[in-house]
């Protein structure tokens, strides 16, 4: 009966540490997982705080001007263009 009732507790025993490995490696990939995530959400905010500022400098017509006249060679009416070959 002894002999019984000890094999019983050793197989609980052996699930349950089987069962605690199983969630210590579910909870490392977690971790992990959690890990990636905020250095993603980290990632993001510089990225939206970088597009906050460019709308803010984009909001302002000079600087909108400045950039448009960059891209396109844009002149106003009686202005002269001088372009630089390198």
């Amino acid at each position: 009966m002894k002999i019984i009732i000890a094999s019983i507790l050793i197989i609980i025993l052996v699930v349950l540490m089987i069962q605690i490995f199983i969630i210590s490696k579910e909870r490392n990939q977690l971790r992990e997982e959690f890990g990636n995530l905020a250095e993603k959400a980290d990632n993001f905010a510089k990225e939206n705080e970088k597009i906050k500022s460019e709308m803010e400098y984009y909001s302002n017509s000079e600087n909108l001007e400045k950039e448009f006249r960059a891209k396109f060679n844009y002149k106003k009416i009686g202005e002269k263009m001088i372009i630089i070959a390198p």
